[in-house]
């Protein structure tokens, strides 16, 4: 996948993972798309090393999505329980 792709798939699996998580979510666009993009590098690392499955090149295969929004859920859940009760 090329970079665009990237920032499209992290883009729509962080906006996905904010859907699926009840509750006032910190961040933007942009707080979306770099938590979508770094869920989707961090799904796929964690994929690859414990699921012994590494991510397809595919921008619409099903595991590179389920990947991506599992890393978004993870890495979105860190960021509420660091950024999110301070702005309250």
């Amino acid at each position: 996948m090329g970079i665009i792709s990237w920032i499209i798939l992290g883009l729509l699996a962080g906006a996905i993972a904010k859907m699926l998580l009840p509750g006032r979510n910190p961040g933007g666009l942009l707080g979306t798309t770099l938590i979508g993009v770094a869920g989707a590098f961090v799904g796929g690392l964690l994929s690859a090393r414990f699921l012994d499955r590494p991510v397809e090149e595919d921008f619409f295969d099903l595991y590179t999505w389920g990947a991506a929004i599992a890393g978004s859920l993870v890495l979105l859940i860190g960021y509420r329980s660091l950024a999110g009760n301070s702005s309250e």
